[in-house]
């Protein structure tokens, strides 16, 4: 089924997301309380959505595990970004602070992070997962097949999935990454490494090169583990 992500919108979308530099104190405290309650609407739309996920990933889970299968999933993770690195990104990209900017222009205010021991898994949940009627790809990124040049691996997934509320059902955007085991480890630690900003220049370019050398590394063992897996399944 070929989905398509249709833009719903509301009076919340096109207000301005306020930031302490534009206006006095005292103003400044009379209007964030004015726009809380829709600002934690909206991001509730986004929380709802991350369980929404969660629950077609755990669901496909459980379908493996009665088949007779092993469990695909090791683990599942989800997070909401900052109200701040929200703000900063759009600041940085030019575009305009208001919740509209932020639902039109960023895919990763939700994220879903499913971590699998084996690559076919990763593949074979992709694609049960796409083939649900009511989830709608956006965008599809495979860093496995063509890893980021620091050696980064994950397949990226950005989807639209509907949130059924009272009176209304609403498309929200979420950032689902399907991992193995190693390149969660991987990923894990080149995101500490990489806010290690009081590290002199050489150590940096140092431990680089070395997490390079491990995302490849790591990437050949996951490829043997499959392969054995393989070998036993054949």
């Amino acid at each position: 089924m070929n989905n398509t992500f249709q833009d719903l919108r509301d009076p919340v979308r096109g207000m301005r997301l306020i930031t302490h530099g534009d206006i006095p104190e005292s103003s400044f405290i009379e209007m964030i309380e004015e726009e809380a309650g829709p600002i934690k609407q909206f991001f509730s739309y986004y929380r709802c959505a991350i369980m929404e996920v969660e629950t077609k990933f755990r669901v496909l889970n459980e379908q493996f595990s009665l088949s007779g299968e092993s469990n695909p999933i090791e683990f599942i993770q989800s997070r909401m970004k900052s109200y701040t690195s929200i703000i900063q990104k759009l600041d940085g990209r030019g575009f305009p602070v208001t919740l509209a900017g932020m639902e039109e222009n960023l895919s990763d205010i939700a994220g879903v992070r499913v971590v699998c021991s084996f690559i076919d898994d990763i593949y074979r949940l992709a694609d049960c997962f796409l083939g649900q009627d009511d989830i709608f790809l956006i965008e599809r990124k495979d860093y496995i097949k063509e890893p980021k040049s620091n050696g980064y691996r994950s397949l990226h997934l950005i989807v639209a999935v509907p949130i059924f509320l009272e009176n209304e059902k609403r498309l929200t955007k979420v950032e689902v990454q399907l991992r193995t085991i190693a390149m969660d480890f991987w990923a894990s630690l080149e995101h500490k490494l990489r806010y290690k900003k009081d590290l002199p220049q050489e150590k940096l370019d140092v431990l680089r090169e070395d997490m390079k050398k491990c995302a490849d590394e790591s990437a050949g063992w996951d490829r043997r583990m499959q392969e054995i897996r393989d070998f036993i399944d054949s």
